[in-house]
């Protein structure tokens, strides 16, 4: 009963019939639904850091920002870059109206429309169902736009292209395979359960099915960066702690320097959102597995049991570069090395199978927000891609990158309005 008030709020005091909804195609949305999910436990806006041990809470979905980026980061990833095959600019524009408001949905612990059962027998179901019974698991979907969705002829948003949204360089040792990289869309989705993440992207593509189509995608487990520094930075699958001096997603002034773009920054529409780089780097597993242990702790710069960098006690201890080999990993990825630059990471650990040859097919698939690539991600790349003899071990076979817009503000919102306005 509590839910069918809240539908019919929503919708002005009339809750939408199933069958006034046939039309979708797979695309329109309503906001009437069963909850999901357990109780919500919202906790701070949606741009802000949840405390990771409230695994089952719900981040609200409004917010200056997105959530997603400055949040507590969860432990499981789904993402997902897509093509537009849509040619029509209202057709785009009406499924990124209706992906907000499935996005609203799920993130607070509801199915999307009416549910997943219960509805006309003759007609497919709106929700999917595998997360029925699931708490919202502090589940984030966040949006970005790639360089190809902003090319002539196709939407009109050539004139809205920001400078900074542009083709990546190729770095030295690129392996880039076409089918995972690039993307008209992307969706970043982030939860403390997989099936809640799997869910999120499953009900997007389905929802955009004849105007969206699923480029590549990558399930990612045991993230390897955290924005809360008070806890201990997770290990990759070197067995090493890296990025243990990441932004806070509590440090808004760092958040304003490195990762939201400014009004000034040069594309209006983008103020308050961030630039996102994806990478998706593949470990040589078994030939690190034969590396001696001083030579590993040599490559990173850190001792592998505390993580502190060489001649320091604990991890969060400030390096001393020079005690470190020119060709050290955290050396050449430090701010000090590359004029300051600061990149707020949110990396996952994947593994994919084997790779027909008996090698695991593993690695990172590293994501990194920030204020602009050419002062970010560019030049830190740049440094390791030259030097870092860790470079022996990992091969660059995925990229992609995306503008992300600023949040969704209120229920009248919607992913990307101000670019399409």
């Amino acid at each position: 009963m509590a839910e069918e008030t809240q539908v019919t709020a929503e919708t002005g005091g009339r809750a939408p019939s199933r069958r006034s909804l046939l039309g979708w195609g797979g695309a329109g949305l309503a906001l009437g639904a069963a909850a999901a999910g357990g109780a919500v436990a919202a906790v701070r806006t949606g741009d802000q850091a949840v405390p990771a041990a409230d695994s089952g809470a719900a981040i609200p979905f409004h917010g200056t920002h997105q959530a997603g980026i400055a949040s507590a980061v969860q432990d499981r990833l789904h993402f997902a870059a897509f093509d537009v095959k849509t040619k029509d600019r209202a057709e785009l524009v009406q499924l990124l109206k209706d992906w907000t408001r499935a996005a609203e949905r799920m993130a607070a612990g509801h199915a999307v429309g009416e549910g997943a059962f219960g509805g006309l027998e003759e007609a497919p179901p709106d929700d999917t169902g595998e997360a029925l019974g699931l708490k919202p698991s502090r589940l984030t979907l966040t949006i970005g736009f790639g360089p190809s969705l902003f090319a002539k002829g196709r939407f009109g948003l050539e004139g809205k292209r920001p400078g900074a949204l542009l083709e990546l360089p190729a770095f030295p040792g690129d392996n880039l395979d076409p089918a995972r990289s690039g993307g008209d869309l992307c969706v970043q989705a982030c939860a403390d359960d997989p099936q809640v993440a799997v869910h999120a992207i499953r009900n997007l593509a389905r929802i955009g099915f004849g105007k969206v189509a699923v480029r590549w995608s990558q399930l990612g487990f045991g993230k390897t960066s955290s924005t809360t520094p008070e806890a201990q930075t997770p290990r990759n699958m070197m067995g090493f702690k890296d990025g243990t001096r990441n932004i806070a997603g509590t440090d808004n002034a760092a958040l304003d320097r490195h990762v939201w773009v400014a009004s000034k920054d040069g594309a209006g529409w983008l103020a308050g959102g961030s630039y996102l780089v994806a990478r998706r780097i593949r470990m040589n597993i078994e030939t690190w597995d034969r590396t001696p242990l001083k030579e590993q702790e040599d490559i990173f710069g850190r001792d592998k049991g505390e993580g502190a960098p060489v001649g320091k006690a604990k991890e969060r201890d400030e390096p001393f570069l020079k005690a470190m080999l020119p060709t050290a990993h955290v050396r050449l990825a430090h701010p000090d090395t590359n004029d300051g630059a600061k990149l707020l990471r949110r990396g996952y650990s994947f593994t994919d199978g084997t790779d027909g040859l008996g090698r695991l097919d593993a690695g990172l698939f590293f994501l990194a927000y920030q204020r602009d690539v050419r002062t970010g991600f560019i030049p830190v790349q740049n440094s390791l891609a030259r030097a870092d003899v860790l470079n022996e071990y990992i091969q660059h076979v995925g990229s992609a990158l995306f503008a992300v817009p600023p949040g969704v503000r209120d229920k009248d919102d919607w992913w990307g309005r101000a670019l399409f306005s």
